[in-house]
């Protein structure tokens, strides 16, 4: 099934709720506004749709292949990499200074979607180069930026995130790899490291790998662990002590290859093609501040899955809709029809398509949102402001990965149970999908790691004060909507203010119970963030409703009647059908907890 990314409503979410005109007056983003937007959309989802997306199905099939140290890849990936980093894509965000565009985040989000719909196999090794580059950005040398940063965003290279060990899953107070310190002021790298995508690989020249290690003598835990640069070719073009031994064998995203990496067995030296034993390395930033740095990579590689979740799931709803047009079954239970008809006439049909829709347009609503606040955090001029919005992104982060990749599983099993028994047949490429999902909700944190940051960091830390500071726009929102006659608006009102008031109710409850009894309030993380997700992605269908009423009441000669219909039945839906579960998710988490803990332990 092709794609067709969805340019319209990314645009409308970027002008009617993320602000995109107001992003274009921050400094340094003067030419970033919606003619911009519009341009780059359209020419990106030209790339995905006729470049990338065809290879996606082809991937599954025959994903790639590790032999004698090397990675092949899918074929067709090789040349769709060189017209990715030959489009500019790669730099799309970053710094024009090191070969990039500098457009906002507000921009590049809706293009990773894009080329995550298409294949998120494909755009992995993409999003993680992101990662490093915004790592090196933020805490490289000027030699460092200037050394590694353009061969990245020219394609030429490509970066990695290497935290995990065989010993040490999501507990990085394991990490064991050591660096030890030369006397020209390198170091040499020994030890393994698991699950790295794209750790080897035939599509660029060279890795750039930035790799968690402790120097000798550091403190344990994760206050002695630093940050390095370890590339798999030296500059002057020798091969270093860093190799593939193997890649994983996976249930989904079968052509991204997951390294497992050995740093320092003289392995190159051995094979006469570079010096060893050890992996050469440089330090990123100060000793033992190296969780710190690779945080910056780790949150943006999640905001990152976040909008793989959503890439995912518009993927699977088109497909499921195409499906449902041509597949004719039964009579429609209203009699309008005597004959069988296309399986999109009946009601639970119609049902899971919604759901579909609702949850991946709540969720990419709320990414472009939390993307415009990363604009003005880092752009805005007013200092105040910049904190403001740091916090708001900040907040958000867990929730876009967390709620975005946890609805994607749900929305591609919609998308099989849509095709009923063909869905379960591999060729119909409904169940790619399904297992494609399935990893986003583990990679860069479990869902259950993004709901103890939300609990820890991101609402006891300050008492609730950033959440019920959103709380207190939802019920701006909240009023609007009532202030309006329509119908759609009356019943979205009602839905909003409830589930903030849910929300209130368990911001309160973890901030005030979380020191004196974790385990009542942990036990609910997860529903905590399925509930603030949900909230959030429904006030933004709330003014995504408004917005589009007020385009329908003005009915201008270029609106799109159609889209805007479509947009207030779909937040119609949302908050009928999603937005209502916010009660039971609050009465889950402040009254349900001592059902989480009652069984004894021997009795699992």
């Amino acid at each position: 099934m092709s794609y067709r990314a969805p340019v319209k409503d990314m645009l409308f979410v970027m002008k009617e709720l993320a602000g995109i005109e107001a992003v274009a007056q921050l400094p340094g983003f003067e030419d970033a506004g919606l003619d911009t937007a519009v341009a780059v959309l359209e020419e990106c989802a030209k790339f995905n749709e006729g470049v990338v997306a065809p290879l996606n199905w082809e991937s599954d099939k025959n994903p790639s292949s590790f032999k004698d140290g090397a990675v092949t890849t899918t074929p067709g990936f090789k040349q769709a990499f060189r017209q990715f980093a030959e489009g500019g894509w790669q730099g799309l965000q970053h710094p024009a200074e090191f070969g990039g565009q500098g457009l906002p985040k507000l921009i590049h989000a809706a293009c990773c979607e894009m080329v995550n719909s298409a294949s998120i196999s494909f755009a992995l090794c993409p999003l993680l180069t992101d990662g490093a580059i915004e790592a090196l950005i933020t805490a490289g040398t000027a030699a460092q930026q200037s050394l590694f940063i353009p061969k990245m965003i020219d394609g030429s290279w490509t970066g990695t995130m290497n935290l995990t060990e065989p010993q040490a899953g999501s507990d990085l107070s394991a990490v064991r790899t050591r660096a030890e310190p030369q006397p020209d002021g390198s170091y040499k790298l020994f030890g393994t490291k698991i699950f790295i995508t794209y750790g080897e690989h035939d599509l660029a020249e060279n890795i750039v790998h930035l790799v968690l290690a402790r120097v000798a003598g550091a403190p344990e835990g994760v206050k002695g662990i630093s940050l390095f640069i370890c590339p798999k070719f030296m500059p002057d073009g020798q091969r270093n002590d860093v190799h593939c031994v193997s890649i994983e064998h996976k249930l989904g995203i079968k052509a991204s290859p997951t390294a497992v990496l050995q740093f320092g067995d003289g392995t190159a030296a051995k094979d006469g093609h570079g010096a060893g034993p050890g992996a050469v390395a440089t330090l990123i930033g100060q000793e033992n501040r190296g969780l710190e740095y690779m945080f910056i990579m780790m949150n943006a590689a999640r905001f990152g899955v976040g909008v793989q979740g959503i890439a995912l799931a518009e993927r699977a709803y088109q497909q499921a809709v195409s499906y449902a047009r041509d597949r004719v079954q039964s009579r429609p239970v209203d009699g309008s029809m005597r004959t069988a008809a296309p399986i999109i006439h009946h009601p639970d049909v119609r049902r899971m398509l919604m759901t579909m829709r609702a949850h991946t347009e709540g969720c990419r609503a709320m990414a472009l949102v939390g993307a415009a606040a990363y604009d003005a955090a880092h752009a805005h001029a007013d200092a105040e402001v910049r904190q403001q919005n740091q916090a708001f992104y900040e907040f958000l982060v867990p929730l876009i990965k967390g709620l975005s990749t946890e609805m994607a599983l749900d929305v591609a099993s919609l998308g099989v149970q849509v095709h009923g028994g063909m869905g379960f047949i591999e060729e119909t490429g409904a169940a790619q999908y399904l297992r494609d999902a399935k990893i986003l909700t583990i990679y860069e944190g479990t869902t259950a790691i993004q709901a103890n940051d939300l609990v820890g960091r991101k609402t006891a830390r300050d008492g609730g004060a950033v959440a019920l500071g959103i709380a207190g726009q939802i019920e701006a929102t909240e009023q609007a909507l009532r202030a309006r006659g329509s119908q759609a608006c009356q019943a979205m009102a009602r839905r909003l203010g409830a589930a903030r008031a849910a929300f209130v109710d368990v911001v309160g409850f973890v901030a005030g119970r979380s020191k004196a009894e974790p385990n009542a309030v942990f036990a609910g993380s997860v529903p905590y963030l399925m509930l603030a997700g949900t909230t959030v992605a429904g006030w933004q269908m709330a003014r995504a409703l408004m917005a589009a009423e007020d385009a329908l009441c003005a009915a201008a000669p270029d609106t799109d009647a159609a889209f805007m219909q479509a947009k207030v039945a779909t937040a119609r839906f949302y908050g009928d059908h999603i937005l209502n579960k916010a009660a039971g998710l609050r009465d889950s988490i402040v009254e349900g907890a001592d059902a989480v803990t009652a069984m004894a332990l021997e009795s699992f």
